[in-house]
Parts: C-alpha cells; structure tokens; sequence
C-alpha cells in the first residue's frame, strides 16, 4: 500500500502502533473488549483497502534485464516466505510484550502461565516460539536435500548454534540467583531456564535427521516421540515425580525443564514438518486439477491438512470420546504437544490466505531481485525487524524486564502507570529490532 512507500516517521509510527500498540493493548486495557478493538482496527483497515490504489510498478528497461546473471534470474527454490514472516515477527511482539506485561495488574491472570493443568495464552507463547523456531530450521535441510552431510558434522554445527543459548542460559542463570530475582521454581525448575531448552534442540534436532531416514515424516517423529513420552508419563511414575518429588538433588532440582524438553522436542519437529511443506516454491498445478490433487500439491492445501490432521488428534487425546487427557505445559505432554502444534498451524494457514487475497502476485515474479521487492512490500518492517533479530531481541526485552521489575513497585501501580510504562518499554524494544534492521545488522545466536 502507498501508506507505507516510502516507509517515513509516519509510515513507521502506523506500523509500530498496528503491531505492537493492538497487540499491547489487546492484552491488558481491552482485553474484556475484544469486539471494540477489533472494529476500531478493521474499519480503518477496510476504508484504506477500498480507497487505496496500488502504486505503479517500474520495469526495468530491456538493457537491464539482458545484462542481468543467469544466477540473479533464477528464481530461489525457497523463496522468503511474507506470511512465515509475519507470523514470527507477531508472535516475537507478543512474547516480548507479555514476559513484561505480566507484572503488572493490567495484564490478565488468566493470560499467565497455569501451574500445573489447563492452557493460557503465556503457555501459547512458550510452545509458539518452539514451533516456529523448527519452521525455519528446516530449511538447511531442504537446502542439502539428498546431500545431507553426515551426523558427525552435524551435530559439530549444531553444537556451534547451541552454546550462544546455552551460555546465555548460564548467564540469566547466575544473574537471576546473584541478584536474587523472583522466580517460579516449578516453570523449568530450580537452574534450568527457556535458554537452556532452546540450546539443547538443535543437537537432538540433528540426531532425528539420522532418523528421518527410517520415517520420512518429520510429523510422524514428532507424534511418536511426544505419545512415547506420554506412555511413560501416565505408565509409569515419570508424571507424579516431576509434579510432586522433593528437590533433593541437582536432577530433582530441575526435573521440569529436563523432561519437559522432550515435549518442546516434538514441538519444534513438528514445526519443521509445516515447515518441509511451506518453505519451498509451490509447482505449477493444472486449472482442472481436482480438488484432492490441489490440497496434495499447493501449498495452502498442505497447510490446511495439517492443521486439521493435528487439531482431530487434539480433539482425541483431550475429548470425552478419546484419552481424557488435560494439557499440561509444565509437562509438556501429549495434549500440550498437540494444542500447540494445532494452533500454530492453523495461525500460519491463515497469514497464508490473507497474503494469498492482498499480494496474488506475490509469487509471479520473473527475476530473483523482482520477487524480493515483492516480498518485503508484502512484509511489514517491524515484523519484519522483530523476526530478523528474533533472539537477540527476545533478549533485550529480558533485559528490559528485569531492570523495570527492580526499579518499579510494578504490582501496586495504577492503570495509567502501567500502560506508561508497558508502551515505552516495547517502543525501546522495536527500536532495538528496527535499528538493527537499518544498519543492516543480524546478530544469530
């Protein structure tokens, strides 16, 4: 939209308040008044949509075009995906927002993490971020297709990948003790934290590559690995040990963050199944293709049998006809792996389709270079930022926690002060993603 081209102050104001302000807002001031804040989104959105006319495309003049590389024509066998993007970019918004926010009274109860059964929109964001980590992770694979290089050296740059999270880990672990901040034993447990999850899956990650082999799903792997962990919870006393043991020693200490991580596991191989469907260029499907013969080949028909293959495994493990079983994040088990894997998929059919309406285009690019101004019209520049440095940020905002929860009484102050507080927080946050994004900066840990 012309709105945003050129992308000025006001451009990224709108931006900023469309993607970061709604989703604060939504969160905690009008969070019992959903409708209201949806319609005073949508009708703004709808009027410019209706008004708005497409700015001309520029061509470029033949010269350019015949002088132009057979490598800078060709178009990439895995594209940038806008909607993959987008999504990330919005779930890192809302994860960023809500680990602050939940400090404060504004922001629901019923959004925080549950203790021990049920589901909440912060025990969402923990699982989200899993899945959509093993979406892009995939991509190395498909890129090494049938070349794929042996485990050990795999597993030697999986490792490489692991230890910036994992000392990352180590320092929230002695900054949390060393300053004796408040923590909830019973998330990952007395030493573990969300880094030391998100290090370790990358090696685990490339040890099932090897089993791919055997099961060429990485959905499958996924399912069996979570029902397998879900047999021990219930079959043996694996279940009652991390809800209720005592904490005598290092193991017991940290008995949630260890096992659980075999939930986050699944979850993030589950992500990469969605992602081996999403991530490459879809082939050309004939006009009188039949309907089953679209939803097998087009990428929106892979999307959205997968989001209703996890959603009725959901629906069997958790209804009254099937298992009866609750979901627990604290665990991480088999209804958990399935609320998540559920959810996310059917988030990412849905930015697909929205993309699919606004850009129809999007994809019909002639060189490489056309395709890429496509696609970063199509992508908003805070998500877009947001996902670019998406750990890096995500550790920012970490930071940005911590200091407030130790400058400010967070728990006693009134709306007004919280919402002060919360808007200048995650406007210093975007700033971090954007500026990075200015000066062309991707930290990768």
């Amino acid at each position: 939209m012309r709105l945003f081209t050129p992308y000025t102050p006001p451009a990224f104001l709108v931006d900023f308040l469309l993607n970061c302000g709604a989703t604060l807002f939504a969160t905690t001031t009008y969070s019992s008044f959903p409708w209201i804040l949806n319609l005073l989104l949508l009708l703004p959105a709808i009027t410019l949509y209706v008004l708005d006319k497409p700015a001309l495309a520029k061509h470029s003049s033949p010269t350019a075009k015949t002088s132009k590389s057979e490598k800078d024509t060709k178009l990439d066998a895995l594209p940038v995906k806008p909607f993959i993007t987008n999504y990330r970019g919005a779930m890192m918004v809302i994860t960023c927002v809500a680990i602050l926010a939940v400090d404060f009274r504004v922001f629901p109860r019923r959004f925080a993490k549950v203790e021990n059964w049920g589901t909440s929109l912060m025990d969402m964001g923990v699982g989200s971020f899993v899945f959509t980590a093993g979406v892009v992770s995939v991509r190395a694979s498909l890129k090494e297709g049938a070349g794929r290089q042996p485990l050990s050296r795999r597993l030697i740059a999986s490792f490489r990948h692991a230890l910036p999270l994992l000392l990352l880990g180590t320092l929230r672990l002695i900054s949390v003790k060393g300053l004796d901040y408040a923590e909830h034993v019973t998330e990952y447990g007395v030493h573990w934290n969300f880094f030391f999850t998100l290090g370790f899956l990358p090696p685990f990650a490339a040890l099932f590559q090897t089993a791919f082999d055997l099961v060429p799903s990485y959905a499958v792997l996924s399912f069996l690995l979570a029902a397998v962990y879900e047999i021990a919870l219930d079959w043996t006393s694996l279940g009652s040990f991390i809800l209720v043991a005592p904490r005598t020693n290092l193991f017991s200490q940290n008995r949630e963050g260890i096992f659980s991580f075999f939930g986050y596991l699944a979850i993030f191989l589950a992500g990469q199944s969605l992602g081996a469907s999403a991530l490459p260029r879809q082939k050309p499907i004939a006009k009188n293709a039949s309907i089953q013969t679209k939803l097998q080949q087009s990428t929106f028909g892979k999307l959205i049998m997968t989001s209703v293959f996890w959603t009725a495994l959901f629906y069997l493990s958790t209804s009254y006809y099937g298992l009866r079983l609750p979901v627990s994040r604290r665990l991480a088990n088999l209804p958990y792996f399935l609320w998540v894997s559920s959810f996310n998929s059917y988030q990412i059919t849905i930015c697909y389709a929205i993309e699919s309406f606004l850009f129809p285009n999007l994809y019909k690019a002639t060189t490489k270079d056309e395709e890429s101004r496509r696609s970063r019209d199509a992508t908003s520049t805070v998500l877009y930022a947001y996902n670019r440095n998406g750990l890096a940020v995500f550790l920012v905002a970490n930071l940005l926690t911590g200091l407030v929860n130790m400058t400010f009484p967070t728990l006693h102050m009134t709306v007004l002060q919280s919402m002060g507080i919360l808007v200048a927080y995650i406007a210093t946050v975007t700033a971090v993603a954007v500026g990075l994004d200015m000066y062309n900066l991707t930290i990768k840990l």
